[in-house]
């Protein structure tokens, strides 16, 4: 039953995923929000909600691992995992400094991670903090949208605003059920086997939680939405770290295990370094690219394992 759970949840957060998405972009069009500043913020967010509501649903629980390792996880897996395999789907566009901007806000927020994770729990104040950083982020971003409307987007959306209502509503619906099945068969395994829950929580809740990324981001790759990819990875980056361990915090403090401040969290940090590298320096993030970024996630399940 458990690994009929652990199925389950992740088909629901996949599902839900694609749902909420597809109605906040109905919404988004209707409000004339630029293609980018949709990528960074309505689909990077929206594909963010799964890592929120297991994380919740995990602090309450009183599992504190699998909320950390969830979100630590996640942005990992955005990165290596996500942009390796959109990468290999078709080569990344990269144009304009707005993009580049924001990879900057993204490797800012990891680091204000370091002096959080040092105390050893995310306390109610220090959620606090990060979640008026993510209002700062999101009034900084509507204000100067840069060159966030010269490309067109053709993303899946809803046909009227009360579709896009619905689809909303059943998004969320199905990412709360997913949630918690999610968490309820991988807690379950885990302790059968004797296996850490942080890892458990960095590996298969982290990749399940971000299936909604990998999806949005190969459809925008196939379609050569480039800059929707990219940004919808960089945007979820952001939103976990600002808003899902901001809000996670103020509903319940969490505990950080050491092994976090010690080796997943730099690496986080490592990998939002090298991005923003590529994404300065190179035209484009190529095939090449891609299977480095996978062999690098390779790399690091194997190590975490320890």
């Amino acid at each position: 039953m458990d690994y009929i759970y652990v199925v389950a949840g992740l088909l629901g957060l996949f599902l839900g995923g694609e749902a909420l998405v597809r109605g906040s972009v109905g919404i988004a069009r209707r409000m004339a929000i630029p293609p980018l500043l949709i990528g960074l913020t309505v689909v990077g967010f929206g594909t963010s909600t799964p890592e929120l509501l297991v994380s919740v649903d995990a602090a309450w629980r009183g599992v504190p691992d699998i909320a950390v390792g969830n979100i630590v996880g996640s942005n990992i897996a955005n990165i290596l995992l996500i942009v390796g395999i959109t990468s290999l789907v078709s080569p990344i566009r990269v144009s304009g400094a707005t993009l580049r901007r924001d990879t900057g806000v993204m490797v800012v927020a990891a680091l204000a991670l370091l002096p959080i994770f040092a105390l050893g729990a995310i306390g109610r104040s220090s959620g606090a903090l990060l979640v008026l950083a993510l209002a700062g982020y999101l009034t900084w971003a509507c204000r100067h949208p840069g060159e966030a409307g010269v490309e067109d987007v053709d993303m899946p959306a809803a046909s009227s605003t009360l579709a896009s209502a619905i689809w909303i509503i059943t998004g969320l619906v199905a990412l709360m059920f997913g949630a918690r099945f999610l968490v309820n068969g991988s807690v379950s395994i885990a302790r059968d086997y004797g296996i850490s829950e942080a890892f458990i929580g960095l590996t298969i809740v982290a990749v399940g939680t971000s299936l909604p990324e990998l999806a949005t981001s190969v459809i925008a790759a196939v379609r050569r939405q480039s800059e929707i990819a990219i940004g919808n990875i960089v945007g979820s980056n952001i939103f976990n770290v600002l808003g899902i361990f901001g809000m996670t915090a103020m509903v319940a403090p969490i505990p950080v295990a050491a092994r976090f401040l010690t080796f997943d969290l730099p690496v986080m940090i490592a990998v939002s370094l090298i991005l923003t590298g590529l994404l300065t320096t190179r035209p484009h993030l190529g095939r090449g690219v891609g299977v480095a970024a996978l062999a690098g996630y390779a790399a690091y399940i194997w190590a975490a394992q320890g």
